[in-house]
């Protein structure tokens, strides 16, 4: 890709939540596949957790030398990468403890949590509130860990840069704009040579936070697409060329394979697959691109702390700057666990995570959060859960 304006300096990002609205810090890349850090930066953070291998979390005096049992989540594929790599570092301080993380898509990831078949989930959406009855442990507290800006990424030959207002990409995605030279995207592109190609639109085919975030996104832009579809971990799309892949892989390979494609794909698979994405037109009426910038201006404005376990959503955001479709990738338990033994460990392993993992999560592209937030986190959030 040729445009300079998507190619700032440094290690453009996905944002963790360590820069919002609390640092306004420079963010990095995030990769999505399981990677592990090279071997001067395990050992370095295996023996730093070594020299300190007790602390106190929400109350818990921790040995983590001293920890047994098994752990277990499921959900979001965005945070598999950094679960995965943790995880196996934590093991190595923690050595009779095992942690499994199944990648398994945020809608699976709620389902296991309602089902007390894990004691954590991993997830990049909210619980609706039709669904909050399902879970059979009570109430869900919310911490945040990452946050999963997503692009809407095309295939288009010639055509290296694109803009595309609100209003056009809901009417691309719900099939009433089915070429690529209709006269509405020409008008926001009055240099573009558009060719007569017909638009493909590809989708997740798996219930998903991304789904759930990029219709969200949609239904606050377009009245009548919240009216006819509405948004969820899976919709009917309304669109008849409309192509599913299941994970955000499987959306970025039919998006390349795919002439004339058009999809939503979290940005680290942009990044990952070399794809072409749109700038599009935020909630200020300006068109930007995906960096570190715009996640960091979306993020400025949240209040994290404006709902119990800082459940919140980030789409549309206010700002000139701000990035229209970013949200944040969350680890969800319960308030009041069935299993507070086993609980409390998912807790000091978070904890672990928190204060040992800044050279693996660097490592992973992912920027580590600052001791104020997870300070927050735990006072906040944490505490509650007993």
């Amino acid at each position: 890709m040729k445009n300079s304006r998507r190619h700032r300096p440094g290690r453009i990002a996905v944002l963790p939540l360590a820069l919002l609205a609390i640092l306004g810090l420079v963010v990095s890349a995030c990769g999505d596949d399981t990677e592990t850090a090279d071997d001067s930066g395990s050992s370095e953070t295996t023996a730093a957790a070594s020299e300190a291998t007790t602390t106190t979390v929400a109350g818990l005096d921790i040995d983590y030398a001293s920890l047994e049992g098994t752990l277990n989540g499921s959900g979001s594929s965005f945070q598999d990468s950094l679960e995965q790599t943790v995880k196996g570092e934590f093991e190595k301080v923690a050595t009779g403890v095992k942690v499994n993380y199944a990648k398994s898509g945020s809608s699976a990831g709620k389902a296991d949590l309602a089902g007390n078949t894990v004691q954590f989930a991993g997830t990049d959406s909210l619980i609706k509130d039709a669904d909050k009855a399902t879970f059979t442990g009570g109430e869900v507290l919310y911490f945040p860990i990452a946050a999963a800006p997503i692009t809407v990424s095309y295939n288009l030959s010639g055509v290296e840069e694109l803009n595309l207002s609100a209003d056009v990409i809901a009417a691309i995605f719900q099939g009433e704009i089915t070429s690529w030279d209709d006269a509405k995207i020409a008008a926001d592109n009055p240099d573009a040579k558009l060719p007569a190609t017909p638009i493909a639109v590809v989708h997740r085919s798996d219930g998903s936070g991304t789904t759930f975030n990029f219709t969200d996104y949609l239904s606050a832009v377009s009245k009548e697409w919240a009216d006819k579809v509405g948004k969820g971990a899976a919709v009917k799309w309304p669109a008849e060329s409309s192509v599913g892949g299941k994970g955000n892989e499987g959306v970025a390979a039919n998006v390349n394979r795919v002439k004339g494609a058009v999809g939503y794909v979290e940005y680290a698979y942009v990044k990952k697959n070399n794809m072409n994405y749109l700038q599009m037109q935020n909630a200020a009426g300006k068109y930007v691109a995906p960096d570190d910038l715009t996640f960091a201006a979306a993020a400025a404005g949240a209040d994290w702390f404006s709902v119990p376990g800082m459940g919140v959503s980030m789409v549309n955001a206010k700002g000139n700057e701000s990035w229209p479709i970013s949200t944040a990738s969350f680890i969800l338990m319960y308030k009041k666990p069935a299993d507070k033994a086993a609980s409390d460990e998912v807790l000091k392993f978070f904890d672990w995570a928190f204060k040992n993992g800044k050279k693996l999560a660097s490592d992973l592209d992912y920027v580590p959060l600052p001791d104020t937030l997870t300070s927050q986190i735990r006072a906040k959030v944490w505490s509650e859960i007993k």
